[in-house]
């Protein structure tokens, strides 16, 4: 049986999954690898990670790691800016390049400028404070009157229920 290394495992998936990936029978054809084992590969590198690279690849720079999860903080400011320098004609082909969709580079991009907004100020989160107190003492009084409301009804249909109608045993002006 003969053993890969790690380095050649990566660049076959990456060659069978990359921007114009080859199938397993054909890679296979060509280095003379199983295709199940290409394809053993392949299943282990999308579902487990096992072909995330190494501190060696992520010092010489390499992106081995094309998935947007999996991307550095320093990755991720790197596509920004490199986007941001592009004409929208050309950035469609970089995200493929870098294998992005264009919702990740949005949301990156929202993070970053997110971290640039001014705080609120003091005075205005004091503001937002004494709003919200007020509200909840508005709130604590309209329950007490509700409750109240509710016991009255409660209480005026129990003196109905005992006394019933007062006028059922006197006659009526109108009657006589």
């Amino acid at each position: 049986m003969q053993t890969y290394s790690e380095k050649f495992k990566r660049k076959m998936v990456q060659r069978m999954s990359g921007v114009h990936p080859t199938s397993a029978t054909a890679l296979s054809k060509e280095v003379g690898v199983p295709q199940a084992t290409l394809s053993r590969w392949l299943l282990a590198a999308g579902t487990i990670g096992a072909m995330t690279p190494t501190k060696k690849d992520d010092l010489m720079g390499s992106d081995v790691t094309k998935r947007a999860e999996d991307r550095t903080p320093e990755q991720k400011l790197r596509v920004i800016v490199e986007a941001a320098k592009l004409p929208p004609s050309e950035l469609g082909a970089f995200l493929r390049r870098e294998g992005l969709h264009e919702a990740d580079l949005e949301a990156w991009r929202e993070t970053v400028l997110g971290a640039f907004k001014p705080a609120p100020s003091k005075y205005a989160k004091s503001v937002e404070v004494r709003r919200v107190r007020e509200l909840e003492r508005e709130l604590r009084r309209k329950d007490k009157a509700l409750a109240e409301a509710a016991a009255l009804l409660v209480l005026q249909k129990k003196v109905q229920a005992l006394w019933g109608d007062a006028d059922d045993d006197t006659k009526r002006e109108s009657d006589e």
